[in-house]
C-alpha cells in the first residue's frame, strides 16, 4: 500500500475545509470564499495526480486503507480508502474539470448579491463527489453519494426566490431519494449476504471471490442473490444518473446557475451513477448459471432506452440548456449502456471525455447565456458567430466532440468503443441497434444548435448586444477545448492504453491500421450517420438560418404533432403527474382525513374519557374520601372535647366515677347471671 492511500482522504477534506469556512465567512468576503475554493480543488488536482501516478505504478492493484468507524461488542462497521487505476482517473477529472468550472464562475456570478455562499455549496458539491470517489466502503459511498444529492440541492435552488428554481430542487432531491431506497435495501440486504460493505479488503471484502461465491446462489424465484442486490444498488445509479424512468428531474435542474448545470452534468452527480456501477461491476457480473435473467441485462437495456429517449427529444427543445441536458441523459445511456453489455472501462473512457466536452458545451452556453443577459431560448439568439468567436470557437470543438466527428475529436473514440461492445454482446444486437440511431440524432440536434444560436442574423435585442466575455470565462473554455481534442487519443484502438489501464492489464499498441480495421464497416456506418445527422441539420437550420423569432421550425411545420410531443418530453411528467401524482395526493388527502377525523377524534375521546375520570377522581376523593376523613375527624375531636371536659383532676370525682362504674358492673354481672 503506497503513502497516498492514507492520505486519499486530503482530497475531499481540502473542499470540504473551505466549505466550511466559506459557511461562516460574512456575506461581504466574496474574494475569501472564491479563493478558498479555487485553492482548494488545486490542491486537490495535484494530490490527484500524484494518486493516479501510484495507481499506474501497479494498475491492477486495489490499495485500500481501512479502519473501524463504528464498535459496539462484537459489532463492528469498517470504512476505508481504496486507491486503483478507476479511482485515480476519476479524481484527476473531477478536480481538474471542477477547478475550471470554478474559476468560469468568478466571472459569471460576479454579481450575484450571494457570491460567497455559492462557492461556499460548490466546495460541498465537490467534497462530496470526492468522498465518493475514495471510498472503499459501500456505507461511506452511501453517506457522500446522499451529500451529493443535498449538494445538488442546495445549488440547484439557489436563486431560490424564483419558483421555477425552488421547484425544480425538490424535484431533483425527491426523485433521486426513489432510487437511493432501491440502493439502501440493496446495501442492508448486501451486508446480511456478506457480513461486510468493504470493496476490497485483502480478500474478505464484498467484490472479491470468497463474498462473491456467497451471492452466486440462486433464491426460490430463480433470481441469484447477487442480480437482486446488482438491481437495487442499480436503481440508485438510476436515480442519480437520470436513466430511465427516472430521468424527469434532470432536464430541469437547469434552473440553477449555468456554472451548477456543468458541474452536475460533467463532473460530479449524474457521473456519481456510473461510477457506482463501475465500482461494483464485479458483482452485477457475478456467474449465475441457471438464472432467469442477469443484472447486467437490466442495465444494457435502460441505457439503450435512456440513450435513445434523450436524443430525440433533444431535438425539439428551445433552451440551450434543456438542449445540453437531454443530450446528458442520452449519454449517460450510452454510459450504462457499455456497462451493461460487459465493457465498463469503455463506459469510464466515455464518462471521462464527456466530462470534458459537455463541460464545455455547459460553460459555452453560460458565456452565451452571460453575454445575451441571461436569453437562453434559441429561437432569441443567432449571429453569435461574430460577436463571440471565442466562446464560438470553442463551442464548435465541444459540439464536434459530442456529435463523435470522426479521427479527431475525443468523443468519436469513446462512442465507437460503446457501438463496437454492444456489437459483440451475444445477448441481443438492439442496444446497438438504438445506439446508431442515437448518433445520428445526437450529430442533428447539436448541429440545429450551433445553428440557431450562432448563425443567421441576431433575433432580440440581447443577440445584438452580446460581447465575449472576460478572460475568466474564456480560459476555462479554451482548455477544455483542448481536453475534447486530446482525451480522446489515450484510448484509440490503436493505443487503447485507457480501457486496458482500468481493467488492470498491460498496455499495448495495436497499431494505426486498428482505427480502420477494427470492427470492420461498423465505424464507417457510424461516420456515414455522424455525416447524415449534421448534414441535415445544416440544411435545416444554417444554409436556412432562422429568420425571426416567431418563425416555426422546419420539423415542426412537417411533423406537427410528433413535434408537440417532443418538445412536451412524450409527456412523460404530466403522466407522472396523473399517476404517481395523483395517487400522492389522494395518500396524502387520506393521511390527512386519518390524522383529523380518527386519530385525533380518538385522542379527542381519550382526552375526554381522561377528563371525565379526572372529574369523578376528584369528587370521589374530595367528597367522599377527604369529606368523610373530615367528618370523622370532628367527630372524634367533639368526643374528645367532652371527654375531657370531664376529666377535671379532682380525686372526690375520680373516686364517684369509680364506684358508679363499679355499681354498673355489679348490675350488669347480676342481669348476666340471672339469665
Amino acid at each position: 500500500m503506497s503513502a497516498m492511500t492514507k492520505l486519499l482522504w486530503l482530497i475531499p477534506a481540502l473542499p470540504l475545509a473551505a466549505a466550511a469556512i466559506g459557511a461562516v465567512t460574512p456575506r461581504r468576503s466574496r474574494a475569501l470564499s472564491s479563493t478558498l475554493a479555487l485553492v482548494a480543488m488545486a490542491a486537490g488536482f495535484v494530490l490527484s495526480c500524484l494518486a493516479l501516478r501510484d495507481a499506474l505504478a501497479g494498475p491492477a492493484a486495489h490499495q485500500s486503507f481501512n479502519f473501524t468507524w463504528l464498535e459496539s461488542g462484537g459489532f463492528h462497521v469498517e470504512l476505508g480508502f481504496l486507491l486503483d487505476p478507476l479511482t485515480a482517473f476519476m479524481l484527476v477529472m473531477v478536480t481538474f474539470v471542477g477547478f475550471l468550472i470554478f474559476l468560469f464562475s468568478t466571472g459569471y456570478m460576479k454579481e450575484d448579491e450571494n457570491y460567497a455562499k455559492f462557492f461556499c455549496y460548490l466546495s460541498f458539491f465537490a467534497a462530496s463527489m470526492l468522498g465518493l470517489i475514495v471510498s472503499n466502503s459501500l456505507l461511506l459511498t452511501f453517506i457522500c453519494w446522499e451529500l451529493v444529492g443535498l449538494a445538488s440541492y442546495l445549488l440547484i435552488g439557489f436563486w431560490f426566490t424564483k419558483p421555477s428554481a425552488a421547484a425544480a430542487a425538490k424535484k431533483a432531491f425527491i426523485t433521486t431519494r426513489i432510487g437511493d431506497l432501491g440502493f439502501l435495501i440493496g446495501m442492508l440486504w448486501l451486508h446480511g449476504a456478506t457480513d461486510t460493505l468493504l470493496f476490497y479488503d485483502g480478500g474478505a471484502g464484498f467484490l472479491e471471490t470468497a463474498a462473491l461465491s456467497k451471492l452466486a446462489f440462486l433464491l426460490p424465484c430463480g433470481l441469484a442473490v447477487s442480480t437482486g442486490i446488482g438491481l437495487l444498488v442499480f436503481c440508485g445509479a438510476v436515480g442519480k444518473s437520470g436513466q430511465f424512468p427516472l430521468h424527469v428531474w434532470l432536464p430541469d435542474a437547469m434552473e440553477g446557475p449555468t456554472p451548477v448545470s456543468a458541474l452536475i452534468h460533467a463532473a460530479t452527480m449524474v457521473a456519481a451513477g456510473v461510477f457506482l456501477i463501475a465500482r461494483v461491476y464485479p458483482l452485477m457480473a457475478v456467474d449465475q448459471a441457471g438464472a432467469h435473467f442477469h443484472a447486467l441485462t437490466v442495465v444494457a437495456f435502460i441505457g439503450a432506452i435512456t440513450a435513445l429517449f434523450g436524443a430525440v427529444v433533444a431535438v425539439a427543445q428551445n433552451d440551450i440548456k434543456r438542449i445540453l441536458a437531454f443530450s446528458t441523459v442520452s449519454q449517460l445511456g450510452y454510459m450504462m449502456l457499455a456497462i451493461g453489455v460487459g465493457a465498463w472501462p469503455v463506459a469510464i473512457f466515455h464518462l471521462l471525455t464527456h466530462a470534458f466536452f459537455k463541460a464545455l458545451l455547459f460553460l459555452g452556453a453560460g458565456s452565451v447565456i452571460h453575454a445575451a443577459h441571461h436569453e437562453q431560448d434559441i429561437r432569441l439568439l443567432g449571429g453569435l458567430s461574430r460577436r463571440m468567436k471565442a466562446t464560438f470557437a470553442a463551442f464548435s470543438i465541444g459540439m464536434m466532440a459530442l456529435a463523435g466527428v470522426p479521427f479527431v475529436f475525443s468523443g468519436f473514440y469513446s462512442k465507437e468503443g460503446i457501438l463496437h461492445a454492444a456489437h459483440h454482446w451475444p445477448v441481443s444486437h438492439l442496444p446497438l441497434c438504438v445506439g446508431l440511431v442515437a448518433v445520428v440524432l445526437t450529430a442533428f440536434y447539436m448541429t440545429r444548435l450551433m445553428g440557431n444560436v450562432f448563425f443567421g442574423k441576431p433575433r432580440s435585442h440581447a443577440a445584438e448586444h452580446a460581447h465575449e466575455n472576460p478572460p475568466a470565462m474564456t480560459l476555462p473554455l479554451t482548455l477544455l477545448a483542448a481536453c475534447s481534442i486530446l482525451v480522446g487519443f489515450l484510448g484509440t484502438p490503436a493505443w487503447p492504453w485507457l480501457q486496458q489501464t482500468l481493467a488492470g492489464q498491460p498496455a499495448a499498441a495495436h497499431g494505426l491500421a486498428a482505427i480502420f480495421t477494427e470492427g470492420g464497416g461498423l465505424m464507417w456506418l457510424s461516420i456515414a450517420l455522424v455525416a447524415l445527422g449534421i448534414g441535415a441539420g445544416a440544411a435545416l437550420y444554417i444554409r436556412r438560418p432562422r429568420v425571426s423569432a416567431t418563425a416555426a421550425d422546419p420539423l415542426e411545420k412537417t411533423f406537427p404533432a410528433l413535434w408537440r410531443a417532443l418538445a412536451n418530453r412524450l409527456w412523460f411528467d404530466e403522466l407522472y403527474a396523473a399517476t404517481f401524482g395523483r395517487l400522492t395526493n389522494l395518500l396524502a388527502a387520506f393521511a390527512d382525513i386519518l390524522d383529523r377525523c380518527i386519530i385525533d377524534g380518538l385522542v379527542r375521546l381519550l382526552a375526554l374519557l381522561g377528563r371525565g375520570i379526572g372529574f369523578i377522581n376528584r369528587e370521589g376523593d374530595e367528597d367522599v374520601l377527604n369529606g368523610g376523613f373530615d367528618r370523622t375527624s370532628e367527630a372524634l375531636r367533639g368526643t374528645g372535647k367532652a371527654y375531657s371536659r370531664a376529666q377535671t383532676g379532682d380525686a372526690h370525682d375520680n373516686l364517684g366515677a369509680i364506684a358508679l362504674g363499679f355499681v354498673a358492673l355489679m348490675v350488669v354481672i347480676m342481669i348476666a347471671g340471672i339469665w
